[in-house]
């Protein structure tokens, strides 16, 4: 299993709207083959950056959701948002807190 892990700068007049249309998408990314996990974070000190988290299973996963409309879709939208440019890191998670 692997995480990917997406930081993402947005204006601020785009926030309630980028929340809403995540609230819609979730469950539909979250559904997607061998997606584990998928969470949203907002930064404490700066409520403009978010970062999401995601689980998968294998990256053949990840890349099938990439290439998806789903994915077309919501990223056209996402990018529309940015008030600079995403990162993005896929990491080998080593140690379970658990």
């Amino acid at each position: 299993m692997f995480v990917r892990i997406v930081k993402m700068s947005l204006h601020t007049k785009h926030i309630a709207e980028f929340r809403e249309m995540f609230d819609e998408k979730k469950h539909f990314i979250r559904n997607s083959e061998g997606c584990k996990l998928l969470e949203l974070y907002q930064d404490k000190q700066n409520p403009e950056i978010f970062f999401t988290y995601s689980y998968w299973e294998k990256e053949s996963n990840l890349e099938n959701y990439r290439n998806s409309e789903l994915f077309k879709n919501v990223w056209a939208k996402t990018k529309t948002f940015f008030n600079d440019k995403p990162y993005a890191w896929s990491v080998d998670k080593k140690i379970s807190l658990n």
